[in-house]
């Protein structure tokens, strides 16, 4: 009985779905939150105690590090979706599997990625038009950043599993220590080794909280009833890689537009670039809560969908709508008062006052659209959640496709402002497809399991 206790925590498809979507979601943006902080902090301690060029340098890297972050994210995001089912549907044992098959599969794909990224970094830099006065700086952070690609994508499968299992509160716990860790290394590092300090700070910090994060995932597997599992099973692999390789290509398709959007950026100057990059940053920690509730909606679903109950799921799919509403209108007005207040942490108010006051314009006007970009991310949640993963490439295809093309049809007429208007039409047109086919009601007839 106890043990059936356990198994059954984190489980979505009975009760109010109002309470278990907030007490699920809230730790993932608290956690998510903290993750975006330690990035900041790194932008933020390296313009401070650096100079702009070391900032724009991160930001130039990021893009390119963003690109395998989302491999990582997309891989545990599409086996997870497998997960949730079959944690749904009770079938504890297969569910076991997966998850050994999924690190596993993982743990090699990080290695080979790794080495790639590390032979490419110079030439990624050069095709970004990377400024001469950023391009050292920028390869010493990448680099050093490439190092530690198996606990980067270690860690987000082990979180991804456990958001999966409903266990949302134990990603938090280890993502708050891990971003105090990265702080306090941030401080003395950056001191002693300048722009690479930054880069081992991260390094370090991830290693710890991908090997905790495994180790309390193996101790929690072995609490779950369930008959002997195998450690690979094939065709298990088979199924995640149908939902994770069009997720895997989903989120690469997200940081190719941002390397395409960098690169337009890039073209513009290291003023506008320094400006650029801490918008960006603050930008990324404030749609986390509107990532998260589509993370949370997607798990709901899937769980549901495993155990056929998809008469809950319109119930999800709504409150989630109105969290990304009354969320991303919140963040708006917090980003209109107080952007320029938060641009200027990342740099020198005497100095750059042009790159602040760049930076600050930039979020004034886009976070007007953060609702949309909620519904959007929740109404592709569904379609993620339910197996439905033509309709959701199709939508992240067409989301990325708009905005590149704006921008670079028009970024030489106009300036910067084109990446401001070039967001929210994309955005209109991503959750125009989405919704539609929501409406149709044809995911419902998706079966993974």
């Amino acid at each position: 009985m106890n043990n059936k206790a356990k198994m059954m925590k984190g489980d979505m498809t009975v009760g109010n779905p109002v309470s278990q979507m907030l007490i699920f979601a809230i730790p993932m943006i608290i956690g998510n939150l903290f993750q975006q902080l330690y990035t900041m902090a790194d932008a933020i301690l390296v313009g401070k105690m650096i100079d702009r060029y070391a900032l724009a340098a991160v930001g130039a890297s990021n893009a390119i590090t963003m690109l395998f972050v989302m491999i990582a994210v997309g891989s545990g995001i599409g086996c997870s979706v497998v997960i949730s089912q079959l944690f749904g549907s009770r079938r504890i044992s297969e569910m076991k599997t997966a998850i050994t098959t999924a690190l596993i599969t993982v743990f090699g794909v990080a290695i080979v990625l790794s080495v790639i990224g590390r032979v490419m970094s110079r030439m990624i830099l050069q095709w970004m038009n990377t400024p001469d006065t950023v391009i050292g700086s920028a390869e010493i952070y990448l680099n050093i950043y490439f190092y530690g690609f198996v606990f980067l994508f270690l860690y987000n499968m082990t979180n991804a599993i456990f958001n999966a299992l409903g266990a949302s509160h134990i990603p938090l716990i280890f993502l708050i220590c891990s971003s105090l860790l990265n702080i306090g290394l941030d401080i003395l590092m950056i001191r002693q080794m300048g722009i690479a300090g930054a880069a081992w700070a991260t390094f370090i910090s991830q290693a710890l909280s991908a090997i905790c994060s495994l180790f309390v995932l193996m101790l929690k597997l072995r609490k779950l009833e369930g008959k002997e599992t195998q450690m690979y099973d094939w065709s298990l692999m088979k199924t995640m890689i149908t939902v994770a390789i069009p997720s895997i290509i989903q989120q690469s398709l997200v940081s190719i537009g941002m390397l395409l959007i960098q690169a337009a950026v890039n073209g513009i100057g290291d003023v506008f670039m320094a400006g650029y990059t801490a918008a960006m940053r603050i930008d990324g920690l404030a749609i986390v809560p509107l990532v998260n509730i589509g993370n949370a909606v997607s798990t709901f679903v899937a769980q549901n969908m495993g155990a056929r109950k998809t008469e809950r799921i319109g119930k999800g799919f709504h409150i989630g709508l109105v969290m990304a509403v009354v969320i991303g209108a919140s963040i708006w007005l917090l980003l209109f008062f107080c952007g320029y207040d938060f641009v200027a942490m990342f740099m020198d108010h005497s100095t750059d006052v042009e790159s602040i006051r760049i930076g600050a314009e930039y979020l004034q006007y886009v976070s007007i659209f953060y609702f949309l970009f909620g519904i959007m991310n929740v109404t592709g949640a569904v379609l993620r959640g339910a197996g439905d993963m033509r309709w959701f490439m199709a939508q992240t295809f067409v989301n990325l496709f708009v905005r590149v093309v704006i921008v670079y049809s028009f970024v030489q007429l106009v300036g910067g402002i084109i990446l401001v208007i070039a967001l929210p039409i994309s955005w209109a047109v991503s959750f125009t497809i989405s919704f539609g086919r929501y409406q149709s009601g044809k995911w419902q007839k998706k079966q993974l399991i």
